[in-house]
């Protein structure tokens, strides 16, 4: 072939000389720059190729990396992971290979995504999230993706949707509410995870989590330094109470001294709030995570503990009334999971109090027929969003969609297992959900969320607005 039939094959003197044209009419000041900018702009948006790995989450357990490739660069995304989902959510594939990482593995994840997930995707254009997404369910063909494993989707998923934003030329929290049909970008509350207990820590508390929401903030910035300062407050205070130890934290961050009631450990987070000055401007939300200790009917509050014969079992009813006495004395503005995922009438009955904002999760595990039957019957007014019980970026926006429509609070979660991913924050921006639970302001997984959230809040400038006292309905 010529010089001249590779020129005109290509169409390169047409594509050179309007590159030009362009530049002289925009009067730039690098027309080099310009130009490559404009050609640049001129190749087609299509997805090259898709490189998966494994790679370790922050528990140290294997997780899924991937490397999707378009003409614009390469775009990395990781799955988090979590305790099996059960039932209900979408099925991290595991290698199962006790040899291996005591069998958590996920080579054959992997494996689907170079073989299987790239082949079906390369040459789609990421901009178009809902058909890339589909492509991957279709291929899986199951209804909880067990056969690609959700965490080999969902990777594939948001490196995909980084694609689409860079594509577009735009932050990705904004191709993501242009995905959502929504333009509002506003600024979550942050979850500051403060005590941790349940199964997730080794003291004898039963709930799972106590954390504060800085409401009274005026900036997502501010609501960082009020949780920072208040984490270390009571890191001091625990200190004083239970010697050094006490301070030890667990898998998000989360401080875990030995206390075993449910008063313990927020009277240490009061006496912290008021060291911090800051009493007027935060609430608290708990995890109870009831699931976890619940027996048959009833609820051991003392399910942790190494002497058996001091169960301390409660019923439905005394549950409720547990926490009506809690919200009374304590500023509890959201309580998630009060009850077993399978006690709908408790929490339909307790949710109709309106005592606080209810959210679901164990309860809902993010899934559409869940979501929709507690719709219905008014069985909790949040939706605590985990994307891997999904597996794609479009059905989050979907189910997120679902929770709006019905005039719910979506809170964005993390899991247990994260990486240094920040996609949550943007996510959260993108889709206005107005809270956000990414642990506590320790740990760099964590903190990758919470510190790209500051950088959205600053690229936004002056038009950046916190959600503030509006977090339930932002």
């Amino acid at each position: 072939m010529s010089v001249q039939d590779y020129l005109d094959k290509h169409m390169l003197s047409r594509k050179i000389e309007d590159a030009v044209n362009a530049a002289v009419r925009a009067k730039t000041a690098d027309p080099v720059l310009f130009i490559s900018n404009h050609m640049r702009k001129a190749v087609p948006s299509a997805i090259t190729k898709v490189k998966a790995r494994q790679i370790l989450d922050s528990r140290g357990i294997p997780t899924v990396e991937v490397d999707l490739y378009t003409n614009k660069g390469m775009f990395r995304a990781s799955a988090p992971s979590g305790a099996p989902s059960g039932m209900y959510g979408a099925i991290e594939l595991r290698d199962g290979d006790k040899a291996t990482y005591l069998g958590n593995g996920v080579s054959k994840a992997v494996k689907n995504i170079n073989e299987k997930i790239s082949e079906a995707i390369v040459g789609m254009d990421p901009i178009l999230q809902n058909q890339i997404d589909q492509a991957m369910i279709d291929l899986d063909k199951t209804e909880k993706k067990g056969e690609l494993g959700a965490n080999a989707i969902l990777a594939v998923s948001v490196a995909a949707c980084r694609a689409g934003a860079a594509e577009k030329e735009v932050p990705l929290y904004k191709h993501i509410a242009d995905l959502s049909g929504g333009g509002n970008h506003v600024l979550p509350v942050p979850a500051f995870t403060l005590i941790s207990g349940g199964k997730h820590a080794g003291n004898n508390l039963a709930l799972r989590e106590i954390m504060i929401l800085p409401v009274g903030a005026q900036t997502f910035e501010e609501a960082m330094q009020m949780g920072s300062e208040t984490y270390h407050h009571l890191k001091a205070v625990i200190a004083e109470k239970y010697g050094p130890h006490g301070c030890n934290v667990v898998e998000d961050g989360g401080l875990a001294p030995d206390i075993t009631s449910f008063r313990e450990g927020l009277d240490l987070v009061m006496e912290a709030i008021g060291r911090t000055g800051y009493a007027n401007k935060l609430k608290i939300a708990i995890d109870v995570a009831a699931t976890d200790f619940c027996i048959g009917s009833k609820y051991d509050l003392d399910f942790k503990s190494p002497k058996k014969s001091g169960q301390n079992f409660k019923s439905g009813e005394e549950m409720i009334e547990i926490y009506k006495e809690l919200c009374k004395d304590y500023p509890i503005v959201s309580i998630e999971d009060p009850f077993d995922k399978e006690d709908w009438e408790q929490v339909k009955f307790f949710s109709g109090l309106r005592i606080c904002q209810v959210v679901g999760d164990g309860l809902l595990m993010s899934n559409p027929k869940r979501i929709e039957r507690a719709i219905q019957e008014n069985a909790c007014d949040a939706l605590l969003l985990k994307v891997n019980q999904l597996g794609t970026v479009t059905e989050a926006i979907e189910v997120v969609k679902m929770a709006k429509d019905a005039k719910w609070g979506v809170v964005i979660s993390q899991r247990s297992g994260e990486t240094d991913d920040s996609f949550l924050a943007d996510l959260s921006v993108g889709l206005a959900t107005g809270q956000i639970k990414a642990g506590a302001p320790c740990r760099g997984e964590r903190l990758a969320k919470y510190n790209q959230l500051i950088r959205i809040e600053e690229e936004i400038g002056e038009q950046a607005s916190y959600v503030g006292e509006n977090w339930r309905h932002s």
